[in-house]
């Protein structure tokens, strides 16, 4: 007999599946919970922003027409606002089509990509499903990336030097120094993909680095990455861009990007997001301020150890394991992730949402630790 894994390659059947989370209907169908903080995906509690939604709702007639497949309108808009080439820009459906784009431009077999400990899934899934091996490097004891470790795991071997700051999951981020010192060592066979999918949170906060232009005043190849899912929240669009070392590599990766990638509705919100200011400063606020509740909750009145954060997420331990607190959590209709990393078993990961779900989230997390 036939089973249909039969059909796939060695390093597809050997994949670990992606959580991506639960859904605010499903919760409420298992649970029976009338109301759901959804607080595992990272979205912007705000919403879309108002122009944003009016861009959106002229755009939606024109569905049955395909989409600009340069995304025009959206990088004019990006490059004047990142003073680069236009040539430099790539767009993709959500900035995990060019995690997976790039894997497949770049990747062959025998290829090392080293990324850091714990891990946003899909540095690992895709490279791994390109058939290269992963090198996972854990943080510090301080949950901070040691970069003297990350660059002593980098070889001959290694194709992709590809991680996220802030980190996801943790929220800690490099500084200036610590940047500068993984562009002194990256060799020049090792492209650096520097994942920035929480920039807009972290921007501007004490000790930040403008990464993009340290980057820039380097020799490195790199490949920065960022997305409207986050702080412009259209998460639900799936828009993200790479801003790319030279025009060369984003001409690599568009000969395997499909031509449509980036729908119409998406790109049309996005240049709209992208100018409208005042909602994204209101977003970043918003998120600073409860972060910082959170996160006195959890130390004083829980006495956990939250990691400082950077992004829009809060990430601590817990003294029970993260799958029973997570079941407690999710009875009391509250979704966050737990955490499923060798090694992280016990670590959770609490997105900042509005006041009422954050409050939501603090008496229901208090209930299950007492339980």
């Amino acid at each position: 007999m036939y089973y249909s894994s039969t059909f796939a390659r060695c390093e597809v059947q050997a994949l670990a599946a992606y959580n991506a989370g639960l859904s605010i209907e499903a919760v409420q169908q298992k649970y029976a919970v009338s109301r759901v903080a959804k607080l595992g995906s990272n979205e912007n509690p705000l919403g879309i922003s108002p122009n944003a939604l009016a861009a959106l709702t002229a755009a939606a007639p024109l569905a049955a027409l395909y989409p600009d497949q340069s995304c025009s309108l959206l990088r004019t808009a990006l490059a004047h606002k990142l003073a680069i080439d236009e040539q430099r820009l790539v767009f993709g459906n959500g900035s995990e089509d060019l995690l997976s784009i790039i894997c497949r431009v770049f990747l062959d077999h025998g290829d090392h990509v080293v990324t850091i400990l714990p891990s946003f899934g899909l540095h690992i899934i895709y490279p791994q499903a390109a058939g290269a091996q992963v090198i996972g490097v854990p943080m510090g004891s301080d949950m901070r990336i040691d970069v003297q470790t990350l660059m002593a795991a980098v070889t001959p071997r290694t194709r992709l030097l590809m991680f996220s700051s802030p980190s996801n999951p943790v929220g800690s981020a490099l500084t200036g120094s610590e940047l500068q010192y993984i562009i002194d060592h990256l060799p020049a066979h090792t492209l650096l993909v520097f994942d920035e999918a929480y920039f807009e949170y972290a921007n501007g906060e004490a000790g930040y680095p403008d990464a993009l232009q340290l980057l820039q005043n380097s020799q490195c190849h790199f490949i920065v990455l960022r997305t409207f899912s986050k702080a412009y929240a259209l998460a639900g669009l799936r828009i993200g861009y790479g801003i790319t070392s030279d025009p060369g590599l984003a001409q690599l990766i568009d000969r395997l990007r499909t031509p449509f990638n980036v729908n119409r509705c998406a790109q049309a919100a996005a240049v709209a997001a992208l100018a409208d200011v005042q909602h994204l400063t209101q977003s970043v606020t918003h998120v600073r301020a409860e972060r910082q509740r959170m996160e006195t909750f959890l130390r004083e009145r829980l006495g956990l150890n939250p990691i400082p954060s950077l992004a829009n997420f809060i990430f601590f331990e817990s003294p029970l394991a993260a799958d029973s607190v997570n079941q407690s959590l999710l009875q009391q209709g509250v979704i966050i992730k737990p955490w499923t990393e060798a090694g992280y078993c016990q670590y959770l990961r609490v997105s900042v949402g509005s006041q009422q779900d954050n409050s939501h989230f603090m008496q229901a997390l208090e209930h299950a630790l007492q339980r």
